[in-house]
């Protein structure tokens, strides 16, 4: 099941330390790129709602073992890609796939493990969930490094197949039997899901009066309002939106979402960081990132048993706070003299309190819901997983990019004019144009990019306080709002088919 998980998560991230390496063998121009990486994330996105219902009213195991089977394969079609079409075509496929794989793999833990094992269980997956992403980013590098970006599909389509086996001879099937499939439902949540996540992703790329940016978001917004509206009247919901009036769903979906956005908007600023201001390689880069995720999964682990002691709530408070403190350490310290070690110390205490974060929110959401909804369940908590991503990766990329062009536009206006485009419009850029002058003015060269670095470094840290402030605000939310009495998955009536259990499971 984890392997499963961390091959569709790795997914989204694995292929950015990949860009240029993509765009030469396949005559792909940027814009094309993002196609390539965005349309997995858009079909994710989009059908994880669908898809976690049709689990609870067909049954999750033949959902996952098919999900598992269409990634594989477009994983392939991927791999031999000839075209950019074709490799846009097989990501949106593998997309696809990943939404029938990611919340029926979270649903089946919280429908087959007893109340005791449940959130030691919900914690593994949380830990793999939220550190995929780094692993995506360190296996990806390699590959790339040392072999061919086509080789990035290789080690997800040996983790598919291995999980499809384990998964059809161990994994137990559960289905509801009631009600009707909410057809319009469906269709409103993919639109308002899909349409949101593409327009965020269009808006700082195109801006955000670009037609392919606003209209989505407009789309996105009037899909969302039709469905809440039409999730009221009708009498088989996909979603009982009524209980987002329940304070572990509302607060656990909330905070899974900001601190997403924390987390997806750090990788989005430290690989540049790694890359531009230290000086290292994709591979090295993507290795610096480890602490994190090696902080992230094994407390996520640990925060069932913290939260045992304290309670879910406060299990929550002390991980945001954590994390704050993190990234006002990486804030505060980040400098290009003092390179990694630098940085190091808030990595860890970040990766630290996101992981003490996660788990608890993560179980305020499919505690929430009855036994017989765990699929809707876990696709809340996928979508709102997707949706801080995007978000963060939007408004920290943002920031970011916005602070370094500001902070260096006085050092590029002394420039001669095709440099000063070159180093006011990207940092990448920038070390570009210090290349291009190294042999004809070695000193100019080295004036670029010591500007280029401070430049970047200054947006950093106004960046990290950007991310300071998301997580205080589900700090504030979570305090206010987070419910004090914690409750357990109801159970609701199912019809099982006989299979192996899952060790340690209830059924």
């Amino acid at each position: 099941m984890c392997g499963a998980l961390i091959a569709v998560v790795a997914s989204v991230s694995g292929l950015n330390v990949a860009q240029r390496e993509i765009a030469e063998s396949l005559g792909a121009s940027s814009g094309d790129v993002l196609w390539i990486i965005n349309a997995y994330t858009i079909a994710l996105a989009s059908l994880l709602m669908p898809i976690g219902a049709i689990g609870d009213k067909w049954g999750r195991r033949p959902v996952l073992l098919t999900g598992l089977v269409i990634f594989g394969v477009a994983s392939v079609a991927a791999a031999v890609a000839p075209s950019v079409g074709v490799m846009i075509a097989a990501r949106a496929l593998a997309g696809v796939g990943a939404a029938m794989v990611m919340p029926v793999t979270l649903a089946v833990i919280t429908s087959s493990f007893s109340d005791e094992e449940r959130p030691r269980a919900i914690g593994i997956w949380a830990g793999f969930s939220g550190a995929g992403g780094i692993l995506g980013l360190w296996m990806s590098a390699i590959m790339v490094d040392f072999f061919s970006w086509r080789w990035l599909f290789t080690l997800p389509i040996a983790m598919i197949m291995v999980s499809g086996a384990l998964s059809f001879a161990v994994v137990p099937n559960s289905r509801e039997s009631q009600g009707r499939f909410d057809v319009l439902g469906s269709i409103f949540s993919a639109l308002a899901i899909g349409g949101l996540v593409f327009g965020i992703h269009e808006g700082p790329e195109k801006g955000w009066g670009d037609p392919l940016a606003l209209y989505p978001v407009v789309i996105g917004a009037l899909s969302l309002i039709a469905f809440v509206l039409w999730e009221r009247h009708t009498d088989h919901p996909l979603l009982n939106v009524s209980a987002f009036s329940n304070r572990g769903l509302s607060t656990g979906f909330t905070t899974i979402t900001l601190v997403f956005a924390v987390m997806f908007g750090a990788f989005l600023v430290l690989f540049p960081f790694f890359q531009t201001v230290i000086g290292w390689s994709a591979v090295h880069a993507a290795f610096g990132m480890l602490p994190m995720a090696i902080m992230m999964m094994p407390m996520s682990a640990t925060a069932p048993l913290v939260a045992q002691k304290i309670g879910r709530r406060t299990t929550m408070l002390l991980g945001l706070g954590i994390g704050m403190a993190g990234l006002s350490i990486l804030a505060l310290m980040a400098s290009v003299e003092g390179g990694y070690w630098s940085v190091l110390p808030g990595l860890l205490i970040l990766g630290l309190g996101l992981g003490l974060t996660m788990t608890p929110s993560t179980e305020a959401i499919t505690t929430s819901l009855p036994e017989n909804e765990q699929g809707v369940a876990s696709a809340l908590n996928d979508t709102s997983r997707e949706l801080g991503g995007a978000i963060g990766v939007a408004l920290l990329g943002s920031i970011l990019t916005s602070g370094y062009t500001h902070r260096v536009a006085e050092f590029a206006t002394s420039l001669p004019s095709d440099l000063s485009q070159m180093v006011s419009k990207d940092y990448f850029l920038a070390l570009g144009a210090a290349q291009s002058v190294q042999t004809s003015s070695p000193n100019l060269a080295s004036q670029i990019v010591d500007a280029a670095q401070h430049a970047y470094v200054d947006s950093w840290t106004a960046t990290m306080w950007v991310g300071v402030g998301i997580l205080a605000a589900a700090f504030a939310f979570v305090a206010a709002f987070g419910a004090k009495r914690e409750t357990t998955t109801q159970p609701a009536p199912t019809v099982a088919e006989p299979q192996l259990a899952l060790s340690g499971a209830n059924r």
